[in-house]
């Protein structure tokens, strides 16, 4: 099974949420997909056994073979590639590797490169894997390296899997193919506008979901409103804590840090788990 934990905005308590669950399960390992600013090691504190670049393939031109006939410029859906007066010009932060520039190029005068865009690393903690990537400080590209990161789920175990924040497109690649969404939220106003947002993600790419509101019961009801409404299942309610909000400031998951709480995130899991079975 794969279990994606996203959220509409930043700071809500997702990798918390992802990284408590993860530790609770005997058979599993976590993903960190929030490849711009992963922070899933702090927490699990893996032994890295294993390190690679990542790259994607960019176009390069041979001029001397160019007839400057524009057809790269047509069927480049990223604008990487503009054919003006008689010269070729590539903006490889724009392109996203997809290789049409190349395939559809008559006279052969494009060839790929490659373009390092980011680390991955992977390791473990006693049973629980992990993998995740970083990144290259400049670069935009994280729906490649996002996916370099997802080739090493595991279907003998749950797959853990901490989206990036937000509703754009490195979110839907990493919570794409999830079995179960959990959506992670705050009784804010901030926090129930984003979770519309991520509400309407998820429906578009029919995956079933459920919601934990972090920090319950500060703000106000209207995300429990919300959820209601939409019949939307709220799987579980974390208060604010000091000794919560402690161990977060020391990398210490919530798990390890007050009694209870993993069975509370087994049940999650259990949860999580009969409803998929109905679907």
């Amino acid at each position: 099974m794969i279990i994606s934990i996203a959220s509409g905005k930043g700071g809500t308590g997702k990798t918390t949420i992802a990284t408590s669950l993860a530790l609770s399960l005997e058979r599993a390992q976590i993903l960190d997909c929030d490849v711009e600013e992963p922070n899933g090691h702090i927490f699990i504190k893996p032994r890295i056994k294993h390190k690679e670049t990542i790259y994607i393939p960019v176009p390069e031109v041979d001029i001397a073979k160019c007839n400057f006939c524009g057809k790269c410029q047509q069927v480049c859906a990223y604008n990487a590639i503009a054919v003006v007066n008689k010269k070729v010009l590539i903006f490889p932060e724009l392109c996203h590797g997809c290789g049409s520039c190349t395939y559809f190029c008559q006279p052969k005068a494009l060839h790929e490169v490659n373009k390092e865009i980011g680390i991955l690393e992977r390791g473990s903690k006693e049973k629980l894997e992990f993998v995740h990537a970083r990144l290259k400080l400049g670069e935009m590209m994280a729906p490649p390296l996002i996916k370099a990161v997802k080739k090493y789920i595991n279907p003998e175990k749950v797959t853990i899997i901490d989206a990036p924040p937000g509703t754009s497109c490195p979110v839907i690649t990493a919570i794409k193919g999830s079995d179960f969404v959990i959506l992670v939220t705050e009784p804010t106003p901030f926090g129930l506008n984003d979770l519309v947002l991520a509400v309407e993600v998820v429906r578009k790419l029919g995956i079933d979901f459920g919601v934990v509101i972090n920090r319950s019961d500060l703000g106000n009801e209207k995300t429990d409103e919300y959820c209601r409404r939409e019949n939307i299942p709220i799987l579980m309610k974390i208060p604010f804590k000091r000794e919560i909000a402690s161990a977060y400031s020391k990398g210490v998951p919530i798990v390890e840090a007050i009694a209870g709480y993993k069975e509370k995130f087994i049940n999650l899991y259990e949860n999580i788990k009969i409803r998929v079975k109905q679907i």
